[in-house]
């Protein structure tokens, strides 16, 4: 994925939440490559408080140049799951999570920090902080079976690169709450 497919396939679904006032944040690869190290293979996630009234007029507003199905997203919603929708034009997946709306998904929506983003032309983003880059993507270490390689490199990458800038008591706090603090620890260990 190129820098201008990824914009061309991003800002209306960030227009879109905006324009609804749906609080939101940009996560996943393109947070933690901006708070550590780059990848190649740079996908889109949103996290999102939709809630059952944004369904309909989101959709809506995506469907002329996205594959969005509304019963999905209604789905999703209800849940508090994730669902993709499909750029056409550029065939690029947006990953949506709708946000579980639980203290520690709060707390993140609430941190998040307007940055200018490479990946998406200098566009000023909703970005996830990087304390809370390492904790989601800890926490999707836990649900994967603790696998994926890529989600460690990830945290590795955001951990060596922030330092001392890093709030390490926030950062093991949410790791309690979140129930990964013996990934944390383990991570740690391999700074």
């Amino acid at each position: 994925m190129n820098e201008p497919d990824l914009l061309v396939a991003l800002a209306p679904v960030l227009d879109a939440l905006e324009a609804l006032g749906v609080r939101h944040f940009v996560g996943g690869s393109i947070a933690s490559s901006a708070h550590g190290i780059a990848r190649a293979s740079i996908d889109a996630d949103v996290v999102a408080e939709l809630r059952t009234e944004h369904c309909a007029t989101s959709v809506k507003r995506l469907a002329d140049s996205y594959y969005v199905s509304e019963e999905r997203v209604r789905d999703a919603v209800a849940r508090r799951v994730s669902f993709n929708v499909i750029h056409l034009a550029a065939m690029l997946k947006v990953g949506f999570f709708v946000s579980k709306d639980r203290p520690f998904d709060r707390r993140a929506t609430m941190r998040a920090e307007a940055r200018p983003c490479t990946a998406v032309g200098g566009r000023e983003l909703p970005q996830s902080t990087a304390e809370d880059v390492v904790l989601a993507k800890l926490e999707w270490c836990r649900r994967g079976g603790e696998v994926s390689e890529r989600q460690w490199t990830d945290i590795l990458g955001v951990l060596q690169a922030s330092g001392d800038t890093m709030d390490q008591a926030y950062v093991s706090s949410g790791a309690e709450e979140l129930g990964v603090a013996d990934l944390l620890e383990r991570v740690r260990a391999e700074l």
